[in-house]
């Protein structure tokens, strides 16, 4: 499809257009999205990325512009930027010729009037000297407003001279009418203030007139200041994207080529098609990307198989089963079909319609700063909070949250092989992180012995009980158990600090997943959550570290890293990877994703050391089989922006219940009073409810001095018991955790409540 011919080049116009640059003997010339503007010319890979990512920039003022033929040209600063580029025809050629030329001619005119005159702003890139501008008319314009004000005062001056004088002359004409002589003392005394209010005018002119011509005197040498600081930024990101470059050639060096075993290569292609499939991850590989020097490389990589692989033959090939040739049917379409204990469709009831929307969130502003300058260091669980900053949740609420993808533990348990079991479980342990992404606001903190039931028995088939069973350190005991056949149960413990530009949330504690079936004990930990920009910026979180979930039964193992954000990484955000091996050690599934948005799972065929990766480490090379999509995160509800980002689950997790425990999140006063809006109540209603849990654990630590043999040991006891749960050594696992005990669901169905204590 022909594509619109640029306008012709005018001096001072910004122009684009397509044009193709080389980058390396491999790729050869890529298209790229060049701009020009301000003696600049920057590209990108697609016009998108104008708003975010430039991937390189060359000053104009200090380059040499060559035509090599009829269509190409090359654009140098010197040998540290050397761009060849390539036109469509002759005359696109020519029209970015003679932009370029034109630019270059203002950039040099503009640097010329910089170095001739300290008044005039130099031409540097957008990127340095565009603060630099600014603050130079703001100079000009302070120095325009003092003489404004001097110009105000003089002619202030001259009325004071004009009419002083006046008054002199009346006054002397009063003298001389000697009418007695009191009168003519008090007007002598009147004059002399006369003359002493003119003398002290003349002064403050003076002293604004001599500000006036020390400030002039300066301008020059201000700007001269802010010219210094300008190279010196130029220069030192300069340096940065220096190093980058260095460290990307050492760590290609170390790498070297990808080497593939000999029967992943394919005949049938040609020189240029027998690069390996790893270059198509990076879109360009040329000296002007650069690339975050911290980026800690995969430890693994994975190919296509080799077709063998995906004929339905009965033939073994290096002791894989022939049931791995089965590649064009999921991998839990198969487990399910071979499952004779699937479930039969049934006869629905009808079930309880529940909320799709929650009262939109106020426009309340509160500056941040002002209520965290005094917590840096401190734990987030120790630091006053209003609700301006919170959701309209409990952390209760939020761990029950991770259940929003149940499904996958339905799937898991229905699974013949421990292995793909240990797929659809490392899966649900990503899901659960999706709901954070744009979720800033902090959950309440619960109350000591509050509760928070999710009873979805009758439309999911599960129900899950939550009780904060401490309160300092806080920790939250969280069991779930399904009619499919799994049980889930966790006990989280928050560690939290503020470290003034970011705040980072530490959970501590286990999760376990068992199943009936086949007796399959699961357990792994969660990862590090950090929320950025806590003072200045918009608030983003980012959840970076590693899993390992583990089959105590088997000792299958799937190890996940979470891959920090990195602003210079080529990896898409939120990365996601994992290896599932079994006790020997050796590898079966590749998962691969991002936390927000979706996780997929492939077969390995076989794996063999490759190319080196970071520090001369060999990186394993996976043959896989086509990658399956296992899950995919739910759309948010319409409108999700004004109701905090919640999930359509989240938005009923605080819907009132009829027949919930009286130490139910629902109930609690501050949290409802939040969600209505009334956020003033409900900053009140959460510091009465503190005070009276602080009275409350007073009176528990007198009882158990009183109880305890000695004052100093019960001085710093509390007696309190959870509820619900009970702390117990797990066998298998070898950890201590609380366990739920039973009782809650009885409970609830008799409609006493009668053992739970009044916490609102």
């Amino acid at each position: 499809m022909s594509e619109p011919k640029p306008p012709t080049p005018t001096p001072g116009d910004t122009y684009k257009g397509w044009l193709f640059k080389w980058t390396n003997y491999i790729k050869g010339y890529q298209r790229r999205w060049f701009v020009l503007s301000n003696g600049l010319l920057s590209y990108y890979r697609t016009q998108a990325e104008m708003g975010h990512t430039c991937r390189g920039t060359i000053n104009l003022a200090t380059a040499n512009i060559a035509v090599e033929d009829s269509c190409n040209f090359v654009i140098s600063n010197g040998g540290a930027q050397t761009y060849h580029l390539k036109a469509n025809s002759e005359v696109e050629r020519q029209r970015w010729i003679t932009a370029l030329e034109l630019a270059k001619a203002k950039a040099v005119r503009m640097q010329a009037e910089s170095d001739d005159s300290g008044d005039d702003c130099p031409a540097v890139p957008p990127t340095s000297g565009q603060g630099g501008s600014c603050r130079n008319a703001e100079v000009q314009s302070t120095l325009r407003t003092l003489n404004s004000k001097v110009e105000d005062l003089t002619t202030c001056n001259d009325l004071i001279v004009k009419h002083g004088s006046a008054l002199q002359r009346s006054l002397s004409e009063l003298e001389g009418i000697r009418a007695g002589g009191d009168m003519g003392e008090k007007i002598r005394q009147v004059t002399e203030r006369a003359t002493l209010f003119r003398i002290t005018s003349n002064a403050m002119i003076n002293a604004c007139r001599d500000f006036l011509s020390l400030a002039q005197s300066h301008s020059k040498r201000w700007q001269k200041a802010l010219q210094v600081e300008r190279d010196q930024r130029i220069r030192l990101e300069e340096t940065l994207e220096q190093l980058a470059k260095q460290h990307n050639h050492l760590e290609r060096a170390f790498r070297g080529a990808t080497v593939l075993p000999p029967s992943f290569s394919n005949p049938a292609l040609g020189n240029k098609g027998s690069v390996s499939r790893k270059g198509d991850a990076s879109d360009e590989d040329d000296d002007n990307e650069f690339f975050d020097a911290m980026e800690d490389p995969a430890e693994f990589i994975t190919v296509p198989a080799d077709p063998k692989y995906h004929r339905r033959s009965g033939s073994n090939v290096s002791g894989i089963s022939s049931e791995t040739g089965m590649d064009d049917q999921s991998f839990d379409e198969l487990s399910l079909a071979s499952n004779p204990e699937s479930p039969q469709p049934l006869e629905l009831e009808p079930v309880r319609q529940r909320r799709t929307r929650i009262p939109d969130k106020p426009n309340y502003y509160l500056n941040l700063w002002s209520v965290m300058k005094n917590c840096i260091g401190k734990e987030l669980s120790k630091i006053p909070m209003p609700v301006n900053f919170n959701e309209p949740l409990s952390m209760l609420q939020r761990l029950s949250e991770d259940l929003e993808y149940y499904e996958l533990l339905d799937k898991a348990a229905k699974c013949q092989s421990s292995l793909e079991q240990m797929c659809y479980v490392a899966a649900f342990t990503v899901s659960s992180y999706s709901t954070t992404v744009h979720r800033t606001g902090k959950p309440f903190n619960p109350l000591l012995g509050e509760t928070f039931e999710l009873d979805r028995l009758r439309e999911c088939g599960y129900r899950s009980l939550c009780e904060q069973v401490s309160h300092h350190p806080p920790a939250a005991a969280h069991h779930a158990i399904s009619e499919k056949g799994w049980m889930l149960r966790q006990e989280i413990t928050l560690a939290s600090k503020f470290r003034g530009k970011y705040l980072s949330v530490m959970p501590l504690g286990s999760i376990q997943c068992i199943f009936d079936k086949s007796n399959n004990h699961y357990s792994w930990k969660k990862v590090t959550t950090t929320v950025h920009n806590i003072i200045v910026g918009k608030l983003w979180i980012d959840q970076s570290g590693e899993i390992d979930v583990v089959n105590h039964r088997t000792g299958d193992r799937c190890h996940l890293k979470f891959a920090p954000y990195s602003y210079f990484s080529r990896d898409v955000p939120r990365k996601v990877t994992g290896v599932v091996t079994d006790k020997d050690g050796k590898a079966h599934y590749v998962l691969s994703g991002t936390w927000d948005e979706k996780m997929e799972f492939s077969r390995v065929m076989q794996s063999s050391k490759g190319e080196n990766g970071a520090e001369g480490k060999q990186r394993t090379v996976y043959q896989t089989l086509k990658a399956k999509e296992i899950w995919t995160k739910n759309p948010l509800p319409e409108g999700a922006e004004n109701m905090y980002y919640f999930s359509s689950l989240a938005l009923t997790l605080n819907e009132p219940e009829e027949g919930v425990a009286p130490t139910d999140s629902r109930r609690r006063p501050d949290q409802r009073l939040m969600e209505d809006g009334r956020w003033d109540e409900a900053n009140a209603e959460k510091q009465r409810l503190e005070e009276k849990q602080r009275n409350t654990r007073r009176e528990r630590e007198r009882e158990a001095i009183k109880a305890a043999s000695s004052p100093e040991e019960g001085a710093h006891q509390d007696n309190y018991q959870a509820l619900w749960f009970e702390k117990l050594d797990d066998p298998v696992s070898g950890e201590t955790l609380h366990v739920y005990k039973g009782g809650y669901w009885e409970e609830k169905d008799q409609g006493g409540w009668d053992m739970c204590p009044d916490i609102f």
